[in-house]
């Protein structure tokens, strides 16, 4: 079964743990970020693992797992009903979509966002996110089977974007990348190399005050994490501890027009196509509002991966 890896504080500092069903069982060494736990924590995890926990869930906070600096790699539109949902084919897709996010965006993975006081349409994304095991610096045939040599756990994270400054300002980097825009954890999930054809039946959750607004699995991805690690390699360099955000299912706040209506709205002036588009979404009450709470969830049916749940409030 994965061992489920937290970062924490409490009274006594922060550190790192094994998350078990009693509590926390701290991990002996001090590893300042998430490579150099990859990198040389692996025996100590494993005896932090055999042990009882020593710390209660309610006296530590957990902390984002992912440390910065790192690089947080995205994929757009990867899901199958949310292709649909957008207007297009999955079956046509012949190319991964990518972006970045700022490591600044990184958030805890119970805790605030602020919404920015220009933003008014906020939106939430759950994906299930990778981490990087170890460098690769050329490209890099990455298959199913070796998916192990190359990806360290899996966790959770919410692509939290600002929708009003990422589509007119056709800026999805900084519509993205606000602080706290990318809540992640609770759990680092490191699979045993037998667990890896698990990320291919993970069951998604996310909720907003309760209701579900977002549910699926990943064997509805159209871009599998092997072949689009090795996209990926053949343009950009991966360290242990960088991130890949692999894509959202349907159901998040953007309506985008049927495909027809979109010819339509196109051939209008720039900004008039702009302020139509912008009134009709500020219509929509599922973009998210101060005092909202979202809470995120993402496992495989037998249990063997269990990435917690996030809880965030808007502010």
């Amino acid at each position: 079964m994965a061992i489920n890896l937290v970062r924490f504080s409490s009274s006594v500092g922060q550190g790192w743990g094994v998350a078990l069903a009693g509590g926390i069982s701290p991990l002996a060494g001090a590893y300042p970020t998430t490579g150099s736990l990859i990198e040389g924590g692996a025996e100590d995890w494993r005896s932090a693992a055999a042990k009882a926990p020593s710390v209660e869930y309610g006296t530590a906070q957990l902390l984002s797992p992912v440390t910065a600096p790192c690089r947080i790699f995205c994929q757009g539109a990867n899901y199958r009903q949310h292709m649909i949902e957008s207007g297009l084919n999955p079956d046509d897709k012949r190319f991964n979509m990518f972006f970045a996010k700022s490591d600044a965006s990184l958030a805890p993975p119970a805790g605030e966002v602020v919404r920015p006081p220009h933003v008014r349409l906020l939106d939430y994304e759950i994906e299930l996110a990778l981490i990087f095991k170890k460098e690769v610096n050329a490209p890099t045939s990455v298959t199913p089977a070796n998916l192990f040599d190359y990806v360290f756990a899996a966790t959770i994270a919410n692509d939290i974007s600002a929708r009003d400054v990422q589509l007119p300002q056709t800026q999805f980097f900084k519509g993205k990348s606000y602080r706290g825009f990318c809540p992640i954890g609770p759990y680092l999930a490191v699979l045993e190399p037998n667990e890896f054809g698990l990320l291919d039946d993970l069951s998604m959750r996310l909720c907003v005050n309760g209701a579900v607004r977002q549910e699926d699995n990943t064997a509805n991805l159209v871009f599998k994490p092997a072949e689009t690690i090795s996209e990926l390699s053949t343009f950009a360099n991966i360290a242990p501890g960088d991130v890949l955000l692999t894509g959202t299912p349907s159901g998040c706040a953007l309506k985008v027009p049927p495909p027809a209506v979109r010819r339509v709205l196109q051939l209008l002036p720039e900004p008039i196509f702009w302020r139509l588009f912008l009134s009709s979404q500020g219509r929509r009450a599922e973009y998210l509002k101060p005092g909202d709470r979202i809470t995120a969830a993402i496992r495989s049916h037998d249990g063997t991966i269990d990435l917690g749940e996030q809880m965030t409030k808007v502010v």
